[in-house]
């Protein structure tokens, strides 16, 4: 199969803009909720999750939109914005799966288990993300999937010690539920989406070809076949 690398760059292409229009998109959202609520004078961590409250179930649902501060909100899509389009790019398939589990997963083990506390933000999402795409990617090892495990790694390899108590103001439970959730999606998902397509270039094919034709290697087969029927 002969390699067509103008068509390949346009689908890559198409496909790393769309992941970062997503990534900005969704972002831009959590930046105007924050922003809106902010005008409105609406007290966001009262809508996040006080563990094993029932007023509170609703939390679950609004946790990852809601931010205490500008320096939150910052925090959370700076690394949303890598993370989101990483997800998007790498895993067409397994995407929404892995997105609402690790969203839904994460506040729902929130409200069983954390704290008498209200926790809300979109860091347990980030830590989701970040573990997916780092488990899936040691499970996986494919080009792509190894791009991604070392994109999200060395730019938040932190994330990897976030999970633990730490600050009382921050949620790790949070963290570590997302975490979970992350982990536990990326070994559901890991056959979900096809392997990258090899490249095959014109000069392999021709190299086979000279192979198949070439006289001291039909003369090594016919000597192989001479042997084998000797030998019985």
């Amino acid at each position: 199969m002969t390699d067509y690398p103008s068509a390949n760059r346009k689908t890559s292409s198409s496909s790393i803009v769309s992941a970062i229009l997503v990534s900005v998109l969704f972002c831009a959202a959590l930046v105007a909720i924050f922003g809106i609520c902010q005008v409105l004078h609406i007290s966001m961590p009262k809508l996040g999750i006080y563990p094993r409250e029932t007023d509170s179930l609703l939390g679950i649902l609004l946790a990852p939109l809601l931010h205490g501060s500008w320096s939150h909100v910052i925090n959370n899509i700076s690394a949303l914005l890598v993370l989101v389009a990483g997800l998007y790019l790498g895993y067409p398939r397994s995407r929404y799966y892995a997105f609402v589990v690790i969203w839904l997963g994460s506040g729902i083990l929130t409200w069983f288990f954390a704290r008498d506390s209200f926790h809300f933000g979109a860091s347990g999402l980030s830590h989701g993300l970040f573990f997916y795409l780092l488990i899936i990617g040691l499970l996986r090892r494919d080009k792509r999937s190894t791009a991604l495990l070392m994109i999200a790694f060395f730019l938040y390899g932190g994330m990897l010690m976030s999970i633990f108590p730490g600050e009382p103001g921050i949620s790790y439970e949070l963290h570590l539920f997302g975490a979970m959730m992350g982990v536990l999606m990326a070994f559901l998902m890991r056959h979900q989406d096809p392997l990258p397509e090899r490249k095959t270039y014109s000069w392999e094919e021709e190299d086979d070809s000279q192979l198949d034709e070439d006289p001291y290697w039909l003369e090594d087969s016919e000597t192989r076949q001479t042997t084998e029927r000797q030998n019985d």
